[in-house]
């Protein structure tokens, strides 16, 4: 087994696949916990992965490449039990170690800006559902989770709301790759298209919130009471 050479090979989530031979399902399992949970996971595959170990629970060549069949039951169980401790972690960390995790300048592998993407979702939909949403966000599902942990939003509440964002996330896109992997003749060469479809379709939920609620931004006081007025990171609260 040879190692990817280059970011974009390791960005592909085929490589970490065929990296992972035998003990794919764990990886997939393990990638998934990082990804969402601590910092550096948001440099990882995480819609590309889920979808593409569906397929291969379906399917086991990719590209003229042979792979290790995945077990669909095993990621069904562990992927959301992985997305909402990884979750868990994330908010764990914000919560105990609040801006340290956040006050550092940019560099390779870290962007003020995916912090304050991550915080415009959490400041714009509200805890509950930006919890839920950003599962569909690649990055801001990495940075929302220690995000709300340092905006002091309640644990049980972020459970809840975690565990719904999570078994939403990680049991639609194993079913849609399972499915397609099973149905469509030759869906390996569709993996990467799939993935851009899922994302493009993850985004109109969002599209959808942001252009009902825009014209109301400039209408006077919220409606919404205390829920909207939350402290963030530049020390501004929401309107």
């Amino acid at each position: 087994m040879t190692l990817p050479l280059s970011i974009t090979e390791w960005l592909h989530p085929t490589a970490w696949l065929q990296l992972f031979g035998t003990f794919a399902t764990i990886g997939v399992i393990a990638i998934i916990f990082a990804e969402t949970g601590l910092l550096f996971g948001c440099l990882l595959p995480g819609d590309s992965l889920l979808f593409t170990a569906g397929i291969l629970t379906a399917v086991s060549t990719v590209n003229g490449q042979e792979f290790q069949p995945l077990s669909l039951p095993w990621l069904m169980i562990g992927g959301p039990i992985a997305a909402v401790a990884g979750a868990q972690t994330g908010h764990w960390l914000g919560e105990r170690y609040g801006r340290r995790l956040f006050d550092r300048p940019d560099s390779r592998i870290f962007r003020q800006e995916w912090v304050e993407k991550a915080e415009y979702y959490f400041n714009r939909f509200g805890p509950a559902k930006a919890v839920v949403l950003a599962r569909f966000i690649p990055i801001v599902r990495t940075f929302l989770n220690p995000l709300a942990g340092m905006l002091g939003m309640d644990r049980k509440k972020f459970f809840v709301w975690n565990t719904v964002g999570g078994v939403l996330w990680t049991e639609s896109l194993f079913l849609l790759g399972h499915f397609l992997g099973a149905n469509v003749p030759e869906i390996e060469s569709y993996i990467l298209p799939g993935v851009v479809v899922i994302v493009l379709l993850s985004l109109i939920p969002i599209i959808r919130e942001v252009m009902k609620g825009g014209p109301k931004s400039d209408r006077g006081p919220n409606k919404n009471g205390p829920e909207e007025s939350r402290p963030s990171l530049s020390g501004d609260s929401y309107r």
